[in-house]
């Protein structure tokens, strides 16, 4: 399935007022896990910054999320966002201009080439290294950009079902990734050869996670993918799917996983 056309369309609707993009982002928050655990993880980490100078770097930054996200935990931070779509780049811009957050700034390029050495305490990087063939070129730019003793945090899928690929020679659900999943092992060692002194990786998408995925994402993806019409029907769907996939997705973060379909890296220069 082509997953950039949903996100243009998405793009269109919620990009029409400041209110609508605030809401986006909060319905982000709510149906995508990956967006539970990540910040399950940057809470505690946040809790020790603030006070003193914050600088953050948003790797393959899409819609904002996540720096909007952290801006709002970390009013003095400063964010860099760095994405390779320019009309994305310039609606953030104007976004985060107009709700009056001119620390957030985000540019046109490439994460396998940007560097700011010795500059952030935290890249985050969510939803992107699944999409990148130069994966160990970005991690050395990650760890380049980091001061001494600054983490990374990833959120990318396994090797074990991630981007819905449960059997060999299976396609990927979500065409443009060029990599079905990490090895967990695999992805721990790149990260060590780049730059990288010491490694946490843990699953996340268990066996909720998986039901919530289908129920909230993979098949309202499949339905708006086959027409238009679908936006008409999805907030009646959300009705009632959404408390299921809410307490999945609880269950999910508070539970260790010994397989998932997911991964959450921390790494630290």
């Amino acid at each position: 399935m082509q997953y950039d056309p949903v996100k243009r369309q998405l793009g269109v609707v919620f990009n029409r007022s400041p209110f609508l993009r605030k809401l986006f982002y909060r319905l982000l928050d709510l149906l995508l896990l990956r967006c539970w655990h990540i910040q399950r993880e940057l809470r505690p980490w946040t809790r020790t910054q603030r006070e003193g100078d914050v600088h953050i770097y948003d790797a393959g930054a899409g819609f904002g999320q996540y720096s909007y996200w952290l801006s709002g935990l970390l009013p003095n931070a400063h964010i860099t966002a760095v994405d390779v779509k320019e009309e994305q780049v310039a609606d953030c811009n104007a976004f985060f201009q107009r709700i009056g957050r001119p620390r957030v700034r985000f540019e046109v390029g490439d994460v396998t080439r940007f560097q700011r050495p010795n500059t952030f305490g935290l890249v985050v990087c969510v939803d992107v290294m699944e999409h990148i063939l130069e994966d160990e070129a970005a991690l050395r730019c990650y760890s380049t950009s980091l001061k001494p003793g600054g983490m990374l945090i990833i959120s990318t899928p396994s090797d074990q079902g991630g981007s819905d690929v449960h059997e060999e020679g299976e396609g990927s659900f979500i065409e443009e990734h060029v990599r079905d999943g990490y090895n967990i092992d695999d992805i721990r060692a790149k990260c060590l050869r780049n730059g990288f002194s010491k490694v946490e990786a843990r699953f996340s998408y268990g066996i909720p996670g998986r039901l919530s995925w289908k129920l909230s994402m993979k098949w309202p993806l499949l339905m708006l993918n086959t027409s238009r019409l679908f936006f008409l029907i999805l907030p009646f769907y959300y009705l009632l799917a959404y408390p299921i996939a809410f307490m999945l997705n609880m269950a999910d973060v508070r539970m260790k996983h010994p397989t998932g379909t997911g991964l959450v890296v921390k790494a630290w220069r």
